[in-house]
């Protein structure tokens, strides 16, 4: 791609104010060719939208001026921090070394709300993470404008050549009303290239350092058991230059400001839960190592602090530390925390990465010291990006863990590739290939939701943009796809057809629907090592719709039928679920909704090869509130409640051919309630500075007999084994 300059000789400091002013802005690179993107179609923007990019001191500044006269409505709605809400809104993704390995996305909406992601493996955003940046709107009756200043410190970055930087950089503008998004370049996450796709831009060099102290105090009232609880402790950034920053906490408090969603799993496969606190999500871009399995990654910091190995509480996190930095080409990344206690967990991670010109390779290693367990687990990982031209997109690991424990060593290696081809016509290939060992195990600190594992699929995919004006659609993306998976034994886990079709809607909504035809295969995880189980063939539809604000009311509605247990097809189970949001004001709106979900033939595992095929039924009730005080100020109401019901039909022993044979041994019923409440009230005191006042309730309970599941999700509302009210205040002093 061309380098374009974006710069003067003189450079004024921008007041970052939202209005563009064109003496300002002098010298700035002037951006107007954008370009629709969703629909993927190329064609110019239905709206006409500018944009500015400027090097200053004191950071990148990006001005944006789009044009949105009465006759294509604005989206007034207020929305807090990281919001996902179909509104006017503008992005500026950056990838500051211009290699495609890490990009930043910065976005503002019409009204000033702000959310912020880390892009990583070209296409994948992660919104745990908080920058400090600045950001203003302003508007007149045809247009609104935008300006942003991102400071040089707020991402590490390797050494400019002499007085010039090159990076990346991508512009959109979103009209809510339509969803229709427009983009200099003409770049695309729905592509499998999308990092690698930005603009190259020649700005001057500047760089910053940056020392900053976050102090907490909180303190907690348990009101089950009358017991109070006062902590303090720290937060440390260090940025001396580009190419080093660290961060380091000291007794952090994880207390539940945010609260993560009810989920009832009696499945084996781990459920996963993304990481929110403010210390594991800062630059942690560079450790992301994945593979096409959901969700794995070498490190998952949701294991720190997690459950102690001797099964009391959570672990007590004393200390942990983080390292970014690079030296010429190669960036490294060096991690560190330890648990207090004698069961106590030691994690340690190291991240090497080189860069080229069309393709990067990685290593990682990670070790977990678990004394109690008596228990050290090494995993160390290869990974390679291969960008050979506009076409291909592949990505290679190779891995593998060596865990010793009581004396006993285990070793093994997985491997991955994915492979993307871009066709012509909105064609596209994709393969991804797995083999994952029979004693793989990575995790201690990382996440993978199982090992033994050899999958292979081929997908082919049609994207339809130029539809036409008469349609209700946008655009429409279809999928096909084979698989076949086995296990390491040689058991075939099963074959799938899966076929998928993708609505954008030109009102906004969105729709999804698919369907997977399984052959007959095996389980081999649900008893827990003592038997692989035969199962029939089965399948399972699934349909989705989004309605984004339209006057006072947004909607969802998911839908699923599917078979499976040992019925296969011969018994249909469904569930539905809906949510609508009611918006009193544009700063205040509410929310309830529904899931119901009949499985007429569900199986538990009861202990070694003994399962119970139950008659399954849930119900369960969101509702919430979120009210934007104002700039600084939020307040959020979150309630579920779940109510679970199980009916047993018959009991099996599973046999050494993998057989289900009745058994007449007692299996109980059972029913499980689950509540979950929180009230959260936040106040920004300064940029990432704050007061939160929290009160939570919850409980879970899980009784042997059968129940009416509405009577269940009524009587969850009486459970309290929790009840807190939790203050904390935190305040960044920048030095």
């Amino acid at each position: 791609m061309a380098v374009l300059v974006g710069f003067s000789a003189s450079v004024q400091a921008i007041e970052v104010d939202g209005r563009i002013d064109a003496a300002e802005w002098q010298g700035a690179q002037h951006v107007s060719d954008f370009r629709k993107v969703q629909p993927l179609s190329g064609a110019p923007a239905s709206q006409p939208t500018e944009a500015w990019i400027l090097a200053t001191p004191e950071g990148l500044a990006i001005g944006f001026r789009n044009t949105q006269p009465t006759s294509v409505p604005r989206t007034r709605q207020r929305v807090q921090r990281d919001f996902d809400a179909q509104v006017d809104r503008v992005n500026l993704m950056v990838d500051f070394d211009g290699d495609g390995r890490t990009g930043y996305n910065f976005t503002v909406s019409s009204t000033d709300g702000i959310a912020d992601a880390v892009i990583t493996n070209e296409n994948q955003f992660n919104d745990d993470w908080d920058g400090n940046w600045r950001h203003a709107v302003s508007e007149d009756a045809d247009t609104w404008s935008v300006e942003m200043l991102i400071p040089w410190y707020i991402a590490p970055m390797h050494k400019a050549d002499g007085d010039k930087r090159t990076m990346k950089v991508y512009l959109d503008r979103v009209i809510g009303s339509t969803g229709e998004r427009a983009a200099w370049p003409a770049a695309s996450f729905e592509r499998p290239r999308f990092l690698s796709d930005f603009t190259q831009v020649e700005v001057p060099h500047y760089s910053q350092s940056l020392l900053s102290f976050t102090p907490y105090v909180s303190g907690l009232y348990d009101n089950i058991d009358g017991s109070s609880d006062f902590d303090g402790g720290a937060d440390v950034f260090w940025k001396p230059n580009g190419q080093f920053q660290m961060t380091a906490t000291i007794n952090p408090d994880f207390g539940q400001v945010e609260s993560d969603d009810l989920v009832v799993n009696f499945g084996a496969t781990e459920t996963f839960i993304s990481d929110k606190r403010p210390f594991f999500t800062e630059n942690q871009g560079l450790f992301e190592y994945t593979t096409p399995s959901d969700f794995s990654q070498l490190l998952y910091t949701r294991r720190i602090g997690a459950p102690a190995d001797d099964g009391n509480g959570a672990g007590d996190i004393t200390a942990a530390i983080k390292v970014n930095g690079s030296f010429g080409a190669t960036k490294y990344g060096i991690f560190a925390a330890d648990e207090a206690d004698e069961v106590g967990r030691s994690f340690r991670a190291l991240r090497l990465v080189r860069d080229f010109s069309k393709q990067n390779v990685g290593m990682m290693l990670t070790q977990v010291e678990r004394p109690f367990l008596d228990r050290d687990a090494l995993v160390f990982g290869i990974d390679h990006n291969w960008r050979p031209n506009k076409r291909w997109n592949v990505q290679t690991r190779v891995f593998g863990s060596d865990v010793e424990q009581s004396g006993d060593s285990e070793s093994d290696v997985g491997a991955t590739v994915w492979a993307d081809y871009e066709m012509d016509r909105g064609w596209r290939q994709q393969w991804i290939a797995m083999h994952f060992g029979n004693d793989l195990q990575i995790n201690d600190a990382g996440y993978l939701s199982r090992n033994s594992t050899n999958y292979l699929h081929w997908q082919l995919q049609r994207r339809f943009t130029d539809l036409p004006e008469t349609s209700r659609y946008a655009s429409k993306d279809w999928r096909g796809r084979v698989s076949t998976n086995y296990n390491n034994h040689g058991e075939k886990l099963n074959d799938q057809f899966r076929l998928s079709r993708e609505g954008r809607l030109r009102d906004g909504s969105y729709e999804y629907g698919q369907i997977n035809i399984n052959s007959s295969g095996v389980d081999d995880l649900l008893t827990r090592g003592n038997g692989s189980l035969k199962r029939p063939a089965n399948f399972n539809a699934f349909f989705e719709y989004e309605r984004p604000r339209k006057g006072n009311w947004a909607h969802e509605l998911e839908a699923e039928v599917l078979s499976g247990g040992l019925a296969g097809n011969d018994e249909i189970g469904y569930s539905l679920s809906y949510e609508a949001t009611y918006f009193i004001s544009d700063a205040f709106s509410v929310n309830a909704g529904f899931f119901g979900d009949y499985t007429p033939d569900w199986l538990v595992w009861q202990r070694d090869n003994l399962i119970g095929s139950f008659e399954g039924r849930e119900l369960d009730f969101n509702a919430g509130l979120d009210w934007t005080i104002g700039s600084k100020q939020e307040l959020r109401v979150k309630l579920q409640a779940i109510g679970l019901n199980a009916d047993l039909r018959q009991a099996y022993r599973v046999d050494g051919a993998g057989n289900a044979v009745a058994s007449s041994e007692p299996v109980d019923d059972f029913n499980v309630k689950n509540l979950g409440f929180q009230i959260r009230y936040r106040y920004e005191l300064a940029p990432l500075s704050y007061l939160y006042i929290v009160y939570g309730r919850g409980g879970y309970r899980e009784d042997q007999f059968s129940e009416d599941t509405g009577r269940l999700l009524r009587d969850s509302f009486e459970l309290r084994d929790d009840e807190q009210l939790l203050v904390k205040l935190s305040y960044r002093f920048e030095l």
